[in-house]
């Protein structure tokens, strides 16, 4: 399990197995949100499977697909919206964690500065410069 914080309450991670979602629980984890398509590539554990290891876990689940480089409005506010009404930990997962850091800065819970935002998911291993000016749009 390779968990990368982007602040105190969320990480980010590349695809996780559902055998590994216990271990969230136990790291003081409430959530888990996929986006990742179901079936986005061979070998990715199907979706209704980790459903069941996260909640066998007692850990929310949440399935917010982006796919291609596109990050849809809507997605964006309910990647947020998890983030805001969540009471405890949140991790975000796709196939490299690009995506969950991409959609944590686009949706900007915390109200920082698109500096701030880069700076953030830079520390975790993820560069996020070239959105800079779509970030910009949420302060």
């Amino acid at each position: 399990m390779e968990l990368r914080n982007i602040d105190a309450t969320l990480a980010v991670s590349p695809q996780m197995q559902p055998d590994e979602l216990a271990a969230l629980a136990d790291k003081g984890f409430a959530a888990v949100i996929c986006n990742r398509p179901d079936g986005e590539e061979p070998g990715q554990p199907p979706l209704d499977e980790m459903r069941r290891a996260a909640q066998e876990a007692g850990l929310a689940f949440h399935h917010i697909p982006v796919a291609g480089g596109v990050f849809p409005p809507a997605a964006v506010e309910a990647f947020g919206a998890i983030r805001r009404g969540t009471q405890g930990k949140v991790l975000a997962y796709c196939r490299t964690g690009t995506r969950a850091a991409t959609l944590d800065a686009l949706a900007n819970v915390r109200r920082l500065s698109v500096a701030d935002r880069i700076a953030n998911a830079k520390a975790a291993g993820y560069d996020l410069s070239a959105l800079a000016e779509r970030m910009a749009a949420t302060e």
